[in-house]
């Protein structure tokens, strides 16, 4: 089956023995968590012996002065053993499922010299690029094409795009110069034989998630296809599968249980794993006990204490490449380190909330039926759909020192949104959502990630509902299939009442409960003084020093109450450790200029006193 890698490679006019030695020297410099595995050396220079790496690539050596008969290429693979093979014209390609028939992104070098970098649409890998004069440097990794920059710089566009989603938005990145691929499209570079100058990239759109013109009304037939589909996408998923155990993530929502109890029918063998978080938080594990036992397999209990956490803080930033606020990271490695433990394949339910509109859409819903009956209202659609995620948007002035805050004047995040909530592609308010879903929650955050966490541990990471017939199906859906009074995945529910315990299927929907505002305040008090450090954040000039007091106080917004305090500490501490452990920023002395050196009860009555 191989093991999970990376690629880097070069593409363009310059000097071939430079930029084959630069390329070696970035391999043979690697840091440990960037290669798993590090075995024989293939067709690549005897330096890397031993480093893990497979390479291949077009040699043409020339005089600069003479001609630019084609461009150059070489590309290398890290953590690899060696059964990789890209499709034609590929030079690069990775499928986060360990699929190849179906790669995630691809490099491909066509006859006409012609460089392509491309991404399917539900966004399981990253590609990176970033053109140092006229060659592209190509990455499945962030943290591979650093060394090739002059200067790593903080992106102020991807900070600010950050600080409102809690991930970067694409084509952006949080490092000047250097850009994601977007999904669902494909960026194409010609080359010029003539100047050896490259032309700015075209931007091809591969595939669109677009509402049908013919809506399927009918439940019964819904509920037919829906349930063939569902087998469908499982039978690709499992088609390499001979006879080892896979793990199933099991959190007790409706999305996980169906993606095991799928497992099961087609005569896997299925190991579930679920988070505990103990007395604190939402327990899900009630739930996915009810599950395991109904299908028969086993159940393994993953603790999630602060110790737990914070230990594993620090390699979740690394593992994840790219800054991700969200606070079920952490959580996700250590289910993911605790799995690679028994199996390399994982399976989750990540994508169906984004499929068959979820429970965050009734909100959205309600404000959209809204804005039609009173467009003069104070906030668009596209402003209240901003608020959903719940993060720093509107509360600029408040959180950036002056420098950035005049930097991002004219920047508006309303725009990272319009192409999601296109209405020529969804005329029709639910598939418009969900199309939004797709490729901003589900392509930019909740795929990615896991992906990366999954390979962190040599883990092939497997989502059913990542699947281009089945997601293609769902927008031929009518909005009462989907969402239907109060109940939302309908149909999902519909189809699947069978195969699992009804209170599983029908209960409410709830998010996990990560216990961040508990583990901030009382736990991890004293590290939001090192993590958050007034000194440091003066350094960097970007937030305001003691922005951490703020939030604990209750004086950044009225909105950052209760569990909002430590999702909005979550996402500036993600920041800070990617800077320091990705960026590699130096950090600063740190100051004792803040309350979290004091023991929280003392703090309280210092603030009781100083108020009084």
């Amino acid at each position: 089956m191989g093991i999970p890698h990376h690629f880097l490679g070069y593409w363009g006019y310059g000097a071939q023995q430079e930029l084959e030695a630069l390329l070696t020297s970035i391999v043979e410099n690697l840091s440990p968590n960037l290669s798993l595995c590090r075995g024989e050396v293939l067709n690549f220079p005897p330096s890397l012996a031993g480093k893990g790496v497979r390479g291949l690539g077009q040699k043409n050596y020339f005089s600069l002065q003479e001609n630019y008969p084609f461009p150059i290429w070489n590309v290398v693979h890290i953590g690899i053993d060696g059964n990789c093979l890209p499709l034609k014209n590929q030079i690069a390609a990775i499928s986060a499922s360990g699929l190849l028939t179906s790669p995630d992104v691809w490099v491909s070098v066509q006859e006409n010299n012609c460089l392509i970098l491309g991404r399917e649409p539900f966004g399981k890998m990253p590609l990176y690029w970033t053109q140092q004069r006229e060659v592209i440097w190509f990455a499945s990794q962030l943290q591979l094409l650093l060394p090739i920059l002059p200067q790593s710089e903080v992106s102020i566009s991807g900070l600010y795009g950050y600080s409102c989603f809690s991930y970067v938005p694409t084509p952006l990145t949080p490092v000047n110069g250097v850009f994601a691929v977007t999904a669902g499209t494909e960026l194409v570079w010609q080359s010029d034989r003539q100047s050896g100058i490259l032309q700015t990239p075209e931007s091809k759109k591969i595939h669109s998630w677009q509402e049908a013109p013919d809506q399927l009304t009918d439940e019964a037939t819904a509920i037919t296809e829906l349930q063939t589909l569902l087998k469908d996408s499982i039978e690709r998923q499992i088609a390499d599968l001979k006879d080892e155990p896979v793990a199933v993530f099991l959190s007790g929502g409706l999305d996980s249980s169906v993606v095991a109890a799928l497992l099961v029918q087609a005569g896997v063998k299925v190991r579930a794993y679920t988070l505990d978080f103990g007395d604190v938080g939402i327990s899900e594990y009630p739930y996915s006990e009810q599950v395991a036992q109904f299908l028969k397999i086993p159940l393994i209990k993953v603790a999630v204490t602060p110790s737990a956490i914070k230990n594993a803080l620090i390699p979740t930033v690394q593992a994840l490449d790219l800054p991700f606020g969200d606070g079920v990271c952490v959580p996700l490695y250590l289910l993911s380190e605790r799995a690679s433990q028994e199996t390399q394949v994982i399976f989750n339910g990540e994508g169906g909330d984004q499929l068959f509109a979820g429970w965050t859409n009734k909100p959205l819903i309600a404000a959209g039926v809204y804005q039609t009956e009173n467009p003069a209202g104070q906030e668009t659609f596209i402003q209240q759909y901003l608020r959903t995620f719940h993060r720093l948007g509107g509360y600029e002035s408040q959180v950036y020192q002056p420098e950035v805050y005049a930097q991002i004047q004219n920047l508006h995040p309303e725009d990272w949104l319009l192409a999601a909530l296109d209405r020529n592609e969804c005329p029709s308010l639910l598939h418009r959502l969900r199309r939004a879903s797709l490729m901003l929650k589900g392509a930019q955050n909740i795929h990615p990630r896991a992906t990366a966490l999954g390979f962190a541990h040599g883990l092939w990471v497997r989502s059913p509902f990542c699947d281009l017939p089945l997601a293609e199906w769902t927008f031929r859906l009518s909005g009462e299939l989907c969402l239907q009074g109060a109940c939302e995945k309908y149909i999902l529910k519909r189809a699947v009442e069978n195969w699992l315990p009804p209170e599983i299927v029908w209960r409410q929907k709830r998010g996990m409960g990560v216990p961040l505002t508990s583990w901030c305040l009382n736990d991890f008090w004293h590290q939001l003084g090192i993590w958050l450090n007034p000194e440091t954040l003066r350094a960097n000039n970007h937030f305001y020093p003691h922005i951490a007091a703020q939030i604990v106080e209750g004086k950044l917004g009225a909105a950052i109450q209760g569990r909002r305090i430590g999702e909005t500490l979550w996402l500036l501490i993600m920041w800070q450790l990617w800077r320091s452990h990705v960026l590699n920023e130096e950090l600063s002395k740190q100051s004792l200029d803040h309350p979290f050196w004091l023991h929280r009860w003392l703090w309280r009555k210092y603030k009781i006193i100083r108020n009084s």
